[in-house]
C-alpha cells in the first residue's frame, strides 16, 4: 500500500488490525499475493516520476496551444454542470502566463497527484490490465492505465475548489487546468478504441451526478436519506467500476466482473476516507456515512460504528468477484491481497478514533444530541 499518511502502512499501523496482521504475515511468507502486490507496487514507484514529468508537459502545452481558453473553460462548466469551478474571464491571462512556466506547471501537478486515491489504483490498474490483456501493447497499457489516473486526478483540483479546505492559494490554477486534464484523459482513453471511450463517457456522467448529489447533501445533513447517500457514491462506484471495466478494453465478461470488484472496493474505501477526513479534520465529514447514521440515532458512536459494518458490506461484494472469476485467472490472488489492505485501511481509522476516543468531540460539533 501506498498514500500520504505513511502511519497507515507503518509496522506500527498494520498492527493495530487483524488486516494488517495478516499483509505483515503474507510479507514475511513472502506469498504469492503479496510478492504480486508488491511487485506492481515497486514498478509504479519507478514509473511515477517519468508520468508526473509527462504530465507536466502535455499540460502545459495544451494550454499554450489553446487560443480560446474562455471558451474552454466554458465548455468545461457547461459539461459538469456548474459555474463554481470557472476561472473568472479576467483573471485568465495572470492565471495562465503562471501556469506557462514549467516549474510552476510540475509544482501545481504533484500538489495534485499527492493524493491517496491516485497512490493507490496506479498499481491496480497495471495489474488488471495485465491480467485482462497479456498480450496487448506496452503503448496501450500505458494510454489505458494513465488516461484513467489522469481522469481520477482530476477530481482532486475540482474537490480542493468546492471544498476550499486545501491549497487555497492555488485554487485559481486549479480552475485554469482542469479541462486540459479531462481532454489528456480522453485523449489517452480513446487509443483502446470506440467502445472504450464511450464507456469511460457514460462512467464519467454518472461520477458527476453523483459528485452533484454529494454538493446538495452538504446543505441538508441533517435530512439525507439512504438513497441519496447511495447515490451520491457513484461517485467512487462509477469512476472506479469504469476504470476496471477498461482495464478488460470494455470486454465481457471479465470487464463486467472488474466493474464489480473495483466499484464496490472503491465504495469500502469511501467509507475508510470518510471516517480518516473526521480523524484529520476534527469533526464528522458531511456529508458521509458517519454522519448519516449519526443523524439517525443521536450517537456518533453508533454512527462510525455502523460505517464500519457498511464498509465490510462493501467489501464482502468486492469479493463475490473473486469466485465469478474465469478458471486459470492469473491475478487473483493480487485480488486477494489488495481487498486485505482496503479492509486494513479502513479498520485502521475506525480503531485510532476509537482509541483517540473521539466521540465527544465529534458529537459537540454536531446539533444532534442523543435523545
Amino acid at each position: 500500500m501506498s498514500g500520504k499518511d505513511e502511519s497507515v502502512t507503518s509496522k506500527e499501523g498494520l498492527r493495530t488490525t487483524k488486516a494488517g496482521r495478516n499483509i505483515m504475515k503474507s510479507a514475511f511468507l513472502k506469498t504469492k499475493g503479496y510478492r504480486a502486490f508488491n511487485k506492481y507496487r515497486e514498478d509504479t514507484k519507478e514509473q511515477f516520476p517519468d508520468f508526473e514529468a509527462r504530465f507536466a508537459k502535455s499540460l502545459l502545452r495544451e494550454i499554450k496551444v489553446d487560443d480560446t481558453p474562455n471558451d474552454t473553460q466554458r465548455a468545461f462548466a457547461d459539461e459538469i454542470g456548474t459555474d463554481g469551478l470557472l476561472l473568472p474571464a479576467d483573471q485568465m491571462d495572470d492565471v495562465r502566463m503562471r501556469l506557462l512556466n514549467l516549474d510552476t506547471m510540475r509544482d501545481r501537478v504533484s500538489r495534485i497527484l499527492n493524493s491517496n486515491f491516485v497512490k493507490m489504483t496506479f498499481p491496480v490498474f497495471n495489474a488488471l490490465f495485465d491480467a485482462a490483456n497479456p498480450n496487448e501493447s506496452a503503448e496501450l497499457k500505458r494510454d489505458i492505465v494513465e488516461g484513467h489516473i489522469l481522469a481520477i486526478d482530476l477530481s482532486e483540483p475540482m474537490d480542493r475548489i468546492v471544498d476550499k479546505d486545501e491549497d487555497l492559494e492555488y485554487l485559481d490554477d486549479y480552475r485554469l487546468m482542469n479541462p486540459y486534464i479531462l481532454k489528456l484523459a480522453r485523449d489517452k482513453i480513446s487509443q483502446g478504441g470506440e467502445s472504450v471511450l464511450q464507456a469511460f463517457e457514460d462512467g464519467f456522467k454518472d461520477a458527476r451526478a453523483g459528485q452533484y448529489m454529494d454538493e446538495k447533501l452538504k446543505t441538508q445533513s441533517d435530512s439525507m436519506t439512504e438513497e441519496q447517500m447511495n447515490f451520491s457514491y457513484k461517485k467512487y462506484r462509477a469512476v472506479m467500476g469504469t476504470a476496471g471495466k477498461n482495464m478488460a478494453l470494455d470486454k465481457m465478461p471479465l470487464g463486467e466482473i472488474f466493474y464489480s470488484g473495483m466499484a464496490h472496493a472503491s465504495e469500502a474505501t469511501g467509507c475508510g476516507n470518510e471516517m480518516e477526513d473526521s480523524m484529520q479534520n476534527g469533526y464528522v465529514k458531511v456529508p458521509s456515512w458517519p454522519l448519516y447514521y449519526t443523524v439517525l440515532s443521536g450517537d456518533v458512536r453508533l454512527g462510525f460504528s455502523a460505517t464500519i459494518q457498511k464498509s465490510r458490506l462493501y467489501l464482502e461484494q468486492a469479493r463475490l468477484t473473486l469466485d465469478i472469476l474465469p478458471d486459470g485467472f492469473t491475478h487473483v490472488d493480487f485480488l486477494k491481497f489488495l481487498f486485505m489492505t482496503v479492509e486494513h485501511y479502513n479498520e485502521f481509522w475506525y480503531n485510532k478514533i476509537s482509541k483517540a476516543n473521539m466521540w465527544e468531540k465529534f458529537q459537540d460539533s454536531l446539533s444532534v444530541k442523543k435523545a
